[in-house]
């Protein structure tokens, strides 16, 4: 019987999505099946105004090695909490049933959702409530425990690890302690592979609650030995000990969108610096939306590509809310249940001990 495909991209945007459209739209019509797009996330699956387009080969053509979505991406749709205007404001309300109403609709018979932590749950739930869903696993943050790797972390890595590199020359030329503020969330994947890979000098990570003292102290050693400046990468969910994350946003600043925007968490880190060293400037960049940008790197548009194709592989199979993921060099079927559990980066693991043995501190040393 023919099968009628609809895929969406949710969540915030990153490297190799297209690649992922471009594999499923491939191997569906490989199979004589019909695949259909729905704009930005969830947003396009709720809203009648919003027509789904057809995803045909013409369609993917050209789109491996782009950044970002053809589809458009929203972090701030979710049916079971959709923005709903009532009166003067917003409110959240339930609209998973007419979503699921709308699709069978449209005829679609299963649904591609793309995304992290947030669009994955979602998948599992329109999955609870009897819709056929399959996931793909994205973030450049690196943080789902049922995949080794997600593809959009090596692109945002090494957007990273170039920052680290071009700030090593400013720092030097100026005698300044430059500050490096990355992506990441509540994770700190990115910046501390950033921090091993670029050759900085101290890296702060959401696991590792720090204190400035001992990052103040690899500052005066460095000085003493003519090395008069030094690089921190901060992920944007570091916390002082004894302190809170930095807030950019709350979660209930925008309905729908359900989680805080970090930020700031750079300056914080520098205002802490400035109380202590006062013999060198010190400056913050924030990486921010860099780190998502761009053309994917070939790990990412091969990663993307496979997991594209074992979703339609999935959905042949039947294996219904379940998710594509990387184990070793396999993709494997992991349940979407469980496709929201974070990744932690593991503080006493090899690659933090390495980071240590390589010299770099991060603020817990005694």
């Amino acid at each position: 019987m023919a099968k009628r495909i609809g895929v969406l991209t949710g969540g915030g945007d990153c490297p190799g999505l297209n690649a992922v459209i471009r594999a499923v739209v491939k191997s569906a019509c490989g199979l004589g099946w019909e695949v259909v797009g729905f704009e930005d996330g969830f947003t396009g699956v709720v809203e009648e105004r919003l027509t789904p387009r057809v995803l045909d080969l013409a369609a993917v053509r050209g789109i491996l090695d782009r950044g970002g979505t053809i589809l458009g991406t929203s972090n701030k749709a979710n049916p079971f909490r959709y923005a709903v205007h009532r009166g003067d404001s917003f409110v959240e309300a339930d609209l998973s049933d007419q979503t699921i109403e709308r699709l069978h609709r449209l005829g679609v018979d299963c649904l591609v959702c793309i995304g992290g932590d947030g669009t994955l749950k979602i998948a599992h739930q329109l999955a609870q409530k009897g819709f056929p869903v399959v996931g793909c696993p994205k973030t450049i943050d690196n943080d789902l425990s049922d995949t080794d790797v997600t593809f959009g972390f090596d692109t945002a890595r090494s957007t990273a690890t170039d920052a680290v590199g071009k700030l090593h020359t400013t720092a030097e030329s100026h005698d300044r302690v430059m500050v490096l503020e990355v992506m990441g969330r509540d994770t700190g994947h990115l910046a501390l592979h950033a921090a091993i890979a670029g050759g900085a000098d101290a890296v702060l990570i959401p696991e590792v609650p720090y204190r400035i003292e001992p990052v103040c102290e690899m500052i005066r050693r460095r000085s003493a030995r003519g090395q008069t400046f030094s690089i921190v990468v901060v992920a944007e969910g570091a916390a002082p000990a004894g302190g809170t994350q930095a807030v950019a946003e709350s979660a209930a600043a925008i309905p729908g969108r359900g989680v805080v925007r970090l930020g700031g968490a750079g300056k914080v880190a520098a205002d802490l610096l400035s109380q202590h060293v006062t013999d060198h400037e010190i400056r913050v960049t924030v990486l921010g939306h860099l780190a998502r940008g761009g053309m994917p790197t070939a790990y990412d548009r091969l990663l993307g590509s496979r997991f594209g194709c074992g979703a339609v592989e999935l959905i042949e199979r039947g294996q219904f809310d379940h998710m594509v993921a990387l184990q070793g060099n396999d993709i494997v079927a992991r349940p979407l249940s469980s496709a929201s559990v974070t990744r932690f980066v593991d503080v006493q693991g090899q690659l933090v001990r390495d980071a240590r043995k390589l010299g770099i501190v991060f603020g817990d040393e005694r």
